[in-house]
């Protein structure tokens, strides 16, 4: 797979950076910008699968850090939804400005929260798939913290977020404030594209309830559930239905 590595800005000046991935010289072809999720990047195993099948099948790929995240710039603490939503808007920008006009948007968990805003701000998008998206911030944020907890976060302005590695970020109280803007119920209507979800039904961090309730708001959304999946997909059956179910959507929608 022919690979570039490439950086843009976002609108605070800060260095994102990414992998361009190009099957074709052409910019006729369809490009999926894929987001990743929190404390993640752009070279996690799913990404890179991502870019492989896509690549496979003609189709270029842009997998980038967000703010904060991998090779980025920005430090994490500052992350929100807010920012989130800037960085993947300068993304498209980017891959605009290389000529791209079939531009599909591939969001997992809180990149699929960011990539569900971004779709209901541009009209750049072809197509939209998510992964165990976050539709309700503030429930997920709920069922790791107790109400002390987040006092405790408002009083100190910041909290330790602890990943699925056992790292600890710092992560200030405006990432809490920032979500509260963001329910996606009550945008879901607002999003005109064919759109995927893709959950597993023994998420256990962000509940299929959630995606099952966005996609009977979105106009024409297909939910597909995976039958004893966690979050991420730690049984490689269960990965592979999720990566085919996305790339069979995007090869359909976007075409070759």
């Amino acid at each position: 797979m022919t690979e570039e590595k490439i950086s843009f800005t976002n609108s605070k000046s800060n260095k994102l950076v990414g992998i361009l991935a190009k099957p074709s010289d052409s910019t006729d072809i369809p490009i999926a910008i894929i987001c990743h999720g929190f404390t993640t990047n752009k070279n996690r195993p799913k990404y890179t699968e991502l870019a492989n099948k896509l690549y496979e099948n003609g189709i270029a790929s842009l997998r980038f850090d967000l703010f904060g995240h991998g090779e980025s710039e920005g430090d994490f603490a500052d992350i929100t939804i807010t920012e989130g939503v800037d960085d993947v808007l300068r993304a498209i920008e980017y891959v605009k400005s290389l000529g791209y006009t079939k531009i599909a948007l591939i969001g997992n968990s809180f990149g699929g929260i960011t990539s569900f805003v971004v779709s209901t701000k541009t009209k750049d998008l072809t197509a939209l798939a998510l992964i165990s998206p976050v539709s309700d911030y503030p429930e997920v944020e709920k069922m790791r913290r107790s109400d002390q907890d987040i006092a405790k976060w408002k009083k100190d302005g910041f909290t330790i977020h602890r990943s699925s590695k056992g790292q600890e970020f710092r992560l200030n109280y405006t990432f809490w404030e920032d979500i509260q803007k963001y329910l996606v119920y009550d945008i879901a209507d607002q999003i005109k594209i064919p759109t995927l979800i893709v959950h597993g039904d023994a998420d256990d961090l962000v509940p299929v309830d959630q995606s099952r309730k966005t996609a009977k708001l979105i106009p024409d959304c297909q939910l597909i559930e995976i039958k004893g999946a966690t979050h991420r997909y730690e049984d490689p059956n269960h990965f592979d239905q999720m990566i085919n179910a996305v790339i069979e959507f995007i090869i359909k929608k976007m075409g070759r």
